[in-house]
């Protein structure tokens, strides 16, 4: 999503890498820009959500819940017949014990008792002004904006007989609005040909609905072992790093798009005097470059999935901006073979007349998918380049994106502009046609594909909010529902783009669970300090499984993809520090270092201006790369802008 430029990063003079100076604009193993130089703008930062409304005060004597981890229980797919039932309650404010249900015992706190953060914390990878060592990397803490303690319960609270009143009308009006949010569960037996006929629905619940018992639980993928091994050194060197080029005022170039493969990392970029449009190939150990390939235009989208022969497929614009066109159509579909370095073919379609323009593409199987976001329009080619499907005028339904991998999963749009109506669907990558479909509740606007082996999706439930998913839903193998979790706003760090379906960061699906970091919050002990953690969601409940890792004082850590059955996470170090690439062993969740980079002030502030949450990270084989998305002009023309950095520990 949009987010506001951040403060520029002023490395050393001479920066960093080699022990001698290197050229001017580098640092590292030099580069010549003529060659390797492309570059991105200055990456955004992560704003502030605003915090949730408070809810009523608990009762006294209830016990703390722990930071990040929500205790409400799982929502009844199907309301029963008889007496209004339990209605989890409302999520605690942001330093606010958590209530129990109502007539519940209180859950004890996971672990140790919990400390209330200080106020709101800092966006990761801003800081304050440089040269002024032994201040926290993170920022500042601020005053408190809730209160940190229950308030006592006044009269007629809940242990009076109006206070027990009270509390069934809430319960009673909890359990309408979550039968709204999740009553949309049902499994439409349908295709694309009538999916604007009515068709019969049933609803969750039983074994396929909130229980996880059933749902297809065996056929659910199985982690199996780790590939990533901790190397005898895990010191990292700094192996390369691209310049970004001169960008005008005003002006913000795309170079969205990387990708790790077993001999080259792969970066969308510029080259050139004429400042040329390409995917650039480089050693991954050693940064030298090793083929590219031209592009019409900046890269709209790019295919996170590459096929084992080392296809994968690109959107570019039709065209080199210019100012008779500033803004060129994303309309030329590309497959890339990474492996040879060859562009195999370039495709468009038109729908009335007009090139379609695509935000995202993604690859299943032999299929390359392209969706155009809210403009809800979609197309399909083989890997031959043969158009598989394309918009249809007339169409009452379209498809609003597509997520790959596995399986191709779409978020499909039906009905008016001003009141749409949207599906998760699970597709035949060869047709197009629908397998299943879980329609979403009235009123939800937008939908954000996590996993798509097991189906896992996010929405912002109320409105659009900073992580772009503030309710998880897991699907089972055949559409059903399994298990809603609720990520509320201001106390998670995941990120999702608007406007697009597969696009969340910083959270990762595995080991039949959901993997989620918090917010950034008060280390506690003496001292300044801010931390984080990355817990645990079962897919089958709902509910935390008591998985978590700790990033440690002044430290925040990311979860970036699984291994086998462990999970990999990137590990801020803070301020004097290395980042670190970490593997966390799927049962214990035990701590292995794979990876560190130098702990040295002009490596820090290079990496802080990635902000690795929201930009390109990609570990594999002792090898580390970070990627922008984005650049624009520096602040000042003594700041050092990089595109790309790489780092190895062979």
């Amino acid at each position: 999503m949009t987010q506001p430029p951040q403060p520029p990063n002023e490395p050393p003079q001479g920066g960093f890498g080699a022990p001698q100076d290197p050229p001017s604009g580098g640092f590292g193993a030099p580069q010549d820009p003529q060659q390797g130089g492309f570059g991105k703008a200055p990456e955004p930062g992560y704003g502030y959500p605003q915090a949730p409304g408070t809810p009523p005060p608990p009762p006294q004597g209830q016990p703390q819940a722990p930071y990040g981890y929500p205790q409400a229980p799982q929502a009844p797919q199907t309301p029963p017949p008889a007496a209004p039932p339990q209605a989890p309650p409302a999520p605690p404010a942001y330093g606010q014990p958590a209530a129990p249900a109502y007539g519940q015992p209180a859950a004890p706190a996971y672990g140790q008792p919990a400390t209330p953060a200080y106020g709101q914390q800092p966006a990761y990878g801003q800081q304050p002004g440089q040269g002024y060592p032994g201040q926290p990397q993170y920022g500042y803490p601020q005053p408190p904006t809730v209160s940190m303690q229950p308030q006592p319960a006044g009269p007629g609270g809940p242990g009076g007989a109006n206070g027990k009143k009270k509390q069934m009308t809430i319960i009673v009006a909890a359990v309408a609005a979550i039968a709204l949010i999740v009553g949309g569960g049902v499994i439409y037996a349908s295709t694309k040909k009538d999916d604007d006929k009515s068709s019969s629905a049933k609803k969750d619940g039983g074994k396929d609905g909130k229980d996880g018992k059933g749902g297809d639980k065996k056929e659910l993928p199985s982690g199996g072992p780790a590939k990533e091994k901790a190397p005898a050194n895990t010191s990292a060197k700094v192996a390369f790093q691209v310049p970004a080029p001169a960008v005008p005022k005003d002006d913000v170039w795309s170079v969205e798009g990387s990708w790790l493969t077993d001999d080259a990392v792969v970066k969308s970029g510029y080259q050139g005097k004429d400042k040329d449009h390409a995917l650039i190939a480089y050693d991954p150990s050693s940064g030298k470059e090793k083929w590219s390939i031209p592009l019409t235009g900046e890269t709209c989208a790019v295919s996170k999935e590459i096929t084992k022969d080392g296809i994968t497929a690109v959107v570019a614009k039709d065209a080199k901006a210019s100012k008779a066109n500033k803004y060129p159509d994303c309309s030329q579909v590309s497959a890339i073979n990474l492996k040879t370095g060859k562009k195999l073919w370039t495709k468009d379609v038109t729908n009335s007349g007009m090139k379609v323009e695509f935000e995202e593409i993604t690859l299943s199987g032999s299929t390359i998918a392209a969706g155009s976001g809210t403009g809800g329009t979609g197309a399909a080619w083989d890997l031959s380049g043969k158009l598989l499907w394309k918009p249809q005028i007339g169409d009452k339904c379209k498809d609003v994106g597509y997520a790959g991998g596995d399986q191709l999963v779409a978020v499909r749009k039906c009905g008016d502009y001003d009141d749409p109506k949207l599906k998760i669907q699970l597709l035949d990558p060869k047709t197009g046609d629908d397998k299943w479909s879980y329609p979403l509740a009235a009123g939800i606007d937008n939908a954000k594909i996590i996993s798509t082996n097991p189906v896992v999706f996010g929405q912002d439930t109320e409105e659009i909010t900073a992580s772009g998913a503030t309710d998880v839903f897991s699907l089972s193998n055949s559409g059903k529902l399994r298990a809603r979790i609720k990520l509320e706003d201001g106390k998670y760090s995941h990120d999702c783009d608007v406007n697009k379906v597969y696009s969340c960061k910083a959270i990762v699906v595995g080991n039949d669970k959901l993997y989620v970091p918090t917010r950034q919050h008060d280390a506690g002990g003496s001292g300044y300090g801010f931390t984080n953690e990355i817990i645990g969601f079962s897919l089958a409940t709902g509910k935390t499984t008591g998985d978590r890792a700790d990033a440690g004082k002044d430290g925040e850590m990311f979860p970036l993809r699984m291994d086998g059955g462990n999970l990999l996470g990137y590990k801020g170090g803070g301020y004097n520090k290395g980042a670190k690439v970490v593997s966390l062993d799927g049962k214990s969740m035990k701590e292995t270092t794979l990876l560190e980079t130098p702990a040295t002030e002009s490596v820090s502030s290079a990496i802080s201006g990635m902000v690795p949450k929201s930009n390109e990270v990609l570990y594999g084989n002792g090898h580390l790369f970070m990627g922008k998305e984005l650049i624009s002009k520096p602040y000042s023309k003594d700041d050092k802008e990089y595109i790309a950095l790489g780092f190895t520990t062979g």
